[in-house]
């Protein structure tokens, strides 16, 4: 029995387009699943072992579990599709300090990106008064580069490390350069 009368089809047909559009081509059609007279499980009745041999075959983990006989009866596999998983390579290097080399840095034209606009043209109104701190480190940078330009303003800079230029550009401006720990 058909889902909806055909003597409206049209009417039905825009209906059901407005929930999904593909939803008429469905219904017109005759179903679109596999006949169950051709699946697997109806073709293998009749049939004791079901496609799965003898005595003690389908069972469990026959093959073992995970990556058991890959230098046995895995072996094909591991060495077809993951060379190298089996032996040692080198040496070993004991108490390895990782990260030693981590610096980040930053140029001097995105120095005053770490403050507010707001203080700066707050310090720039006082040119008398202090010169503003910026903490590269606080902002999570090591060391300062000397890509860029500086505004003619004089400004203190805390960072770990300066390369040449960048501090030649700092004090030029009339900042300073504070190396912290």
């Amino acid at each position: 029995m058909a889902l909806f009368s055909s003597h409206d089809n049209i009417s039905t047909n825009y209906f059901l387009a407005e929930i999904h559009p593909l939803l008429p081509f469905f219904l017109d059609r005759p179903s679109l699943k596999m006949p169950t007279k051709k699946t697997k499980t109806r073709k293998l009745r009749g049939h004791v072992s079901h496609g799965h041999g003898r005595i003690g075959k389908h069972r469990k983990h026959p093959g073992g579990r995970g990556n058991a006989g890959g230098m046995h009866h895995h072996r094909i596999n591991f060495d077809k599709y993951h060379p190298g998983y089996f032996g040692k390579v080198g040496m070993r290097h004991y108490h390895v300090k990782k990260n030693t080399l981590h610096c980040p840095t930053i140029n001097l034209d995105k120095l005053w990106t770490l403050v507010s606009e707001q203080t700066r043209v707050n310090y720039s109104k006082k040119p008398e008064g202090p010169a503003p701190i910026i903490d590269v480190v606080h902002a999570g940078y090591y060391k300062v580069l000397g890509k860029g330009k500086l505004p003619k303003q004089p400004v203190i800079v805390k960072a770990k490390f300066f390369s040449r230029r960048a501090e030649e550009k700092i004090k030029e401006v009339g900042g300073a350069c504070v190396l912290t720990a």
